[in-house]
């Protein structure tokens, strides 16, 4: 028969059969044994040997049991990495919760394995070529529909640009998809981002370029609004090869992550869903560490390069979520 003994145990199984079945005192069994009189008179009472389980017999969860249901899907809806999640559960749900507290939750839960809760068909897609590393400045750009929302006559648009260097995310909501909406998007990225943008790398949509015309595919002229203002500030304009979207999949897998969060909110107004996509690209840059960043956010990124390359940047990073600890 396996017996549970703890580490520190000062009897064997034998010798608590003995205890009980004896009918000497305590203070006779604690001298006979060598062991307290607590001991013996534990003993004594029991009618079997193996050590009691020393689990409190009140667990204290950070999260309360609606809450972890919560968090549990998520892990499957989203198939968020740990850190990730510890993120979002503590803007969102707990801001008290820590990371081993999280992960005793999803252990609990039967979801701590992150590999298991990727579908069969995710898995067996192929490998996807990785980007080629840059230093920040090389910016990819996209825009997205976004639903109507009550109270609006026509749907509105995302402009989203993330560095390929530091992941970093700006992001503007437009009333059109138009060449207008992309250069004054352009103009406030540029004023916004606190490095230099030396590359900018986009669709061939009408909003960015003139490549396409009436009569295909052409050189574009260099006069569209998009270009004149990435040749007003030095900017290189590259475009994808027609029909490779993969090529700016960086800026779209951001925007896949904007569609989940849109797809699963009921939004109030368009005011709601605006404060929401704020919150969210807010949450992206100072919260969520990205692994191929080496588990660290993209403004930690941002400033790590300004403190390495000075001269590739025209202000200082901020942290404005918290306590900001960057020296000069």
């Amino acid at each position: 028969m396996k017996v549970t003994l703890h580490k520190n145990a000062r009897t064997t199984p034998a010798i608590r059969r003995e205890i009980q079945q004896s009918n000497l005192s305590e203070r006779a069994l604690a001298a006979k044994y060598g062991i307290s009189r607590s001991t013996a008179r534990k003993w004594k009472k029991r009618d079997f040997v193996e050590d009691k389980s020393h689990r409190p017999h009140n667990l204290r969860a950070t999260l309360s049991p609606v809450e972890e249901e919560i968090v549990v899907e998520l892990r499957k809806s989203l198939l968020l990495s740990l850190d990730d999640l510890l993120a979002v559960v503590r803007e969102f749900i707990n801001p008290g919760m820590s990371r081993s507290a999280l992960d005793r939750c999803l252990r609990r839960h039967g979801v701590s394995r992150l590999a298991d809760l990727v579908p069969k068909e995710d898995k067996e897609r192929k490998k996807v070529k990785s980007f080629k590393s840059y230093k920040p400045g090389y910016v990819h750009v996209d825009v997205k529909y976004l639903p109507r929302m009550p109270g609006e006559s026509q749907r509105k648009y995302l402009f989203a640009a993330i560095d390929r260097a530091t992941r970093w995310v700006y992001i503007e909501i437009r009333a059109s998809k138009s060449a207008a909406s992309a250069k004054g998007f352009l103009k406030n990225l540029i004023e916004k981002a606190p490095f230099r943008v030396r590359t900018i790398l986009t669709d061939n949509g009408k909003e960015f370029t003139d490549r396409f015309c009436a009569h295909g595919e052409r050189k574009p002229t260099g006069q569209h609004p998009f270009d004149k203002v990435c040749t007003e500030h030095q900017i290189d304009h590259r475009l994808i090869r027609p029909k490779h979207p993969q090529t700016n999949g960086m800026v779209e897998r951001f925007n896949a992550r904007i569609a989940e969060v849109v797809g699963q909110t009921r939004f109030r107004s368009a005011r709601h869903l605006k404060d929401t996509l704020t919150d969210y690209c807010r949450i992206y840059n100072h919260h969520i560490p990205q692994k191929n960043l080496g588990h660290i956010t993209p403004i930690q990124a941002l400033k790590q390069w300004r403190k390495s390359n000075p001269e590739l940047f025209k202000k200082s990073v901020y942290n404005l979520s918290g306590p900001d600890n960057y020296i000069q």
